[in-house]
């Protein structure tokens, strides 16, 4: 994260920051953004900042939580459309100025730009509080998959409004902030994405649970985690596995997640194993005991699945975008396919299971590759910024905004066989 050139004595304060984060999704719910915010958070309170998250109540049992340097405040909302099990919150504006002017925060941090988050920008303006925002979800993208695809232009349009209201516009990739720059964003830069290593690591492996999936030492498991909806692209996660089957009988496909095409999935695709939402060390066992993990998904701003699968010791196939992108070096680390190009994703991942010398190759690399992508290192970096803001800096562009392109090509599948 880049700003104006602030000293040492300037964004390392000794006093505690008052920060407050306003979300749609917070934990325990089960999603990147939900996870990612909940380190955050959690973190920046282990380090005795005092934090208030405001967030939408998600049932009448959800009450907030209080800790010495952790307050959650709940706010009214209603489902969100195709995403039953979340809510939006509703505009607040009245109740977060009544907040926040008996207990000023020194920055707000919004990470939606629903009713709630703009209702906040308002409020924070009002009060002359400094605000930053994080660019989670591409919204414009999602609504092409449900019906929606006359609201792209809009909705692309009022979230770069949206964003370009704050002092800085987070994003967790090189590639997202040039695209953000690219489209007219003021002020991006990168806040990256952890890891827990300890949580999700290959000596999470169960043979018990192979077992259960009727899988032997030998055999294949593919796994794929995550929301099982139609943005995600899952279909070719079916394709990709129906090729390798045809190859390899016995290979195994295992989803992890739930959501609305699970009974159509289930339907296509019989012999699948559906394990739902999975959460902690169940997680991190179900991801260490599978051994190709293929995620086809091109709606992502990052996909905090690639970095916990690498950790957990898989070999990871996907497109050469996001997360997979950024930390995935081509036939090293995991495969990549060129982005879009469903056809040599697929191929990528049957030539990898024909020659599983390559898969071992990168199982052998792939938790290595990641053990220095640690959420302390990302919460000290945005602890500076969260000062620098507090303190009147406002942030440059990223000096690393631009992606990578000295990276190998990966136009077609690779030769497995050199």
């Amino acid at each position: 994260m880049d700003v104006d050139m602030p000293t040492k004595s300037d964004t390392q304060q000794p006093h505690r920051l008052k920060y407050a984060l306003v979300t749609e999704t917070f934990q325990p719910e089960i999603n990147g953004v939900a996870m990612t915010l909940g380190k955050i958070a959690e973190h920046l309170a282990k380090k005795q900042h005092l934090v208030q998250v405001f967030r939408p109540q998600q049932s009448r049992m959800d009450k907030p939580s209080h800790t010495k340097h952790l307050t959650e405040h709940l706010v009214a909302g209603m489902p969100i459309p195709f995403y039953q099990h979340l809510k939006f919150g509703f505009p607040a504006k009245s109740h977060l100025i009544k907040c926040w002017s008996a207990n000023k925060p020194d920055v707000v941090h919004i990470a939606t730009e629903g009713p709630l988050g703009w209702s906040a920008l308002q409020a924070a303006k009002q009060l002359n509080i400094p605000v930053i925002s994080s660019y989670h979800t591409n919204f414009h993208q999602y609504s092409q998959h449900y019906g929606a695809s006359f609201l792209v232009d809009p909705i692309r349009n009022y979230l770069r409004h949206f964003h370009n209201q704050t002092l800085a516009t987070l994003a967790p990739t090189a590639q997202v902030v040039h695209e953000l720059e690219s489209s007219g964003y003021n002020n991006v830069s990168i806040m990256a994405r952890g890891v827990d290593t300890t949580q999700f690591h290959p000596a999470m492996r169960s043979n018990h649970l192979r077992k259960s999936w009727g899988a032997s030492d030998e055999d294949l498991v593919i796994i794929h985690v995550g929301r099982l909806a139609k943005e995600k692209n899952i279909h070719l996660v079916l394709d990709a596995f129906t090729a390798i089957q045809k190859e390899k009988p016995s290979t195994k496909l295992v989803f992890v997640g739930d959501g609305p095409m699970r009974n159509s999935l289930a339907k296509a695709c019989p012999h699948a194993i559906f394990s739902g939402n999975k959460q902690g060390r169940d997680l991190a066992e179900h991801y260490a005991s599978a051994d190709l993990f293929i995620f086809p998904s091109m709606t992502e701003t990052f996909g905090n699945v690639v970095p916990e699968a690498l950790a957990s010791g898989l070999c990871v196939i996907a497109y050469d975008y996001a997360a997979a992108g950024s930390i995935i070096k081509h036939g090293v680390n995991g495969l990549l396919a060129p982005f879009n190009q469903s056809k040599t994703l697929i191929e990528t991942a049957l030539n990898a299971t024909n020659n599983m010398n390559i898969v071992a190759q990168c199982r052998e690399q792939s938790a290595a590759s990641i053990a220095n992508h640690q959420w302390d290192k990302v919460i000290d970096e945005l602890e500076r910024l969260l000062y620098a803001t507090a303190n009147g800096f406002k942030p440059t562009k990223s000096a690393t905004s631009k992606p990578n392109k000295n990276k190998a090509s990966t136009a077609n599948p690779i030769n497995l066989n050199v």
